[in-house]
């Protein structure tokens, strides 16, 4: 179990409960894998008293966000959460679920699963003894900036969640962690899962070589440089990076169209390349950058970002992938995927209930996430591996 040291010389500040809201799915791995640290943890310490709460079959509490036929609702928590650490895991790009209104059914926006994330705040407020929202995709992150008469969308629903009472944010790979100054008093922690990327990447292309004359990372863009930065840091290996040329005296859609990417870095011939970012949108932008990668004869080009949303379905990805332009799509089960997705031969998922349930007990036993946040210790570890192999 990691940090099973740390976590033996503390005790938690309450009994653990999590409520899912719109990610049942990924809070039920996050829950098997709870049971099975606090399991061995009790082993290990061989307690004559164990802590109320502390280790249990499942943490999962059931809620429900129920609707009038108008489309308002309500939020309901079906058992005591009094004195709990209240974990409250939300999906806001869970679009699959569905309510309705006046007869007609409509799908979940990100705007509907943050209103029942309130609503079921505001039913544990006052029994909880803390509560902390789980919310891997951050809602409303790509609006974190002002450029001209804009809404603040993401601070605006931070400092929303901090009055209502909420101790601690976790989210992973934030467009921009920065938006955390709207809250300074309360807990704001991002996690990146650089380590989960390099295993299932790993696990599935055996035959990968990880040194500087086979491998290159990639940025698709200036945003990204900071996640490719690091990537190639650690691994000793080169990194390139494209730049989005826009035109700026048009707006498609609210934004300026991309006319070109254009690269900068050194030749990618003959080497494999990870395209690292923190999403995948409509993925335009990111099968770009793989065709371009492949007409400077790259040998494989592999995709890894955090989230993949595919907002314009999968046909772009399936044709790019048999024209030979992309190898592989990795990303995280931290979000929505549709059924499909998982069939796909391009597709790898970098599991991440593992990681989360580690972040769970961490900060309920109130210690330094830094054990879990750094992952470079373990993929110190598993280069060795790679390169005694």
């Amino acid at each position: 179990m990691p940090n099973i040291e740390l976590l033996e010389k503390s005790m938690p500040v309450a009994p653990i409960r999590i409520a899912a809201l719109g990610c049942r799915e990924l809070a039920e791995e996050v829950d098997k894998k709870l049971v099975k640290f606090r399991k061995e943890l009790v082993e290990r310490k061989q307690l004559s008293v164990i802590p109320q709460g502390y280790s249990e079959e499942s943490f999962i509490v059931e809620c429900d966000c129920p609707r009038f036929g108008t489309g308002e609702g309500k939020g309901y928590i079906k058992e005591s959460v009094r004195g709990t650490d209240l974990y409250i895991m939300v999906d806001v790009t869970n679009y699959s679920e569905t309510y309705t209104v006046c007869g007609h059914e409509n799908h979940m926006s990100p705007d509907n699963h943050f209103q029942d994330l309130k609503r079921i705040i505001s039913a544990a407020t006052g029994k909880a003894h803390r509560i902390n929202v789980i919310m891997p995709f951050l809602y409303e992150g790509r609006q974190h900036r002002r450029t001209k008469r804009e809404s603040l969308d993401c601070a605006l629903a931070l400092k929303e969640l901090s009055d209502m009472g909420v101790s601690n944010i976790i989210t992973f790979d934030a467009h921009d962690p920065r938006v955390q100054n709207s809250i300074p008093l309360n807990g704001f922690d991002n996690f990146f899962p650089t380590y989960q990327f390099l295993k299932a990447l790993i696990k599935s292309v055996p035959d990968l070589r990880v040194d500087n004359d086979h491998l290159m990372i990639i940025s698709p863009d200036e945003g990204a440089m900071s996640r490719a930065v690091y990537f190639s840091n650690i691994l000793g290996v080169d990194m390139g990076m494209f730049y989005k040329r826009r035109d700026y005296s048009t707006i498609v859609n609210g934004k300026n169209p991309i006319v070109a990417h254009e690269f900068l870095g050194d030749s990618v011939e003959g080497k494999d390349v990870v395209v690292i970012d923190d999403m995948i949108s409509s993925g335009g932008s990111m099968l770009d950058v793989a065709k371009q990668l492949k007409e400077r004869h790259a040998k494989r080009v592999f995709v890894c970002t955090t989230y993949g949303l595919f907002t314009d379905g999968l046909a772009k990805f399936d044709e790019y992938y048999e024209k030979g332009w992309m190898d592989r799509v990795i990303t995280t089960n931290l979000n929505y995927r549709v059924p499909e997705l998982l069939t796909k031969p391009y597709y790898v998922e970098a599991n991440m209930s593992k990681y989360l349930a580690s972040i769970i007990d961490i900060i309920n036993h109130d210690v330094s996430v830094e054990k879990v946040r750094s992952s470079n210790e373990k993929i110190m570890s598993l280069m060795e591996k790679v390169n005694s192999r």
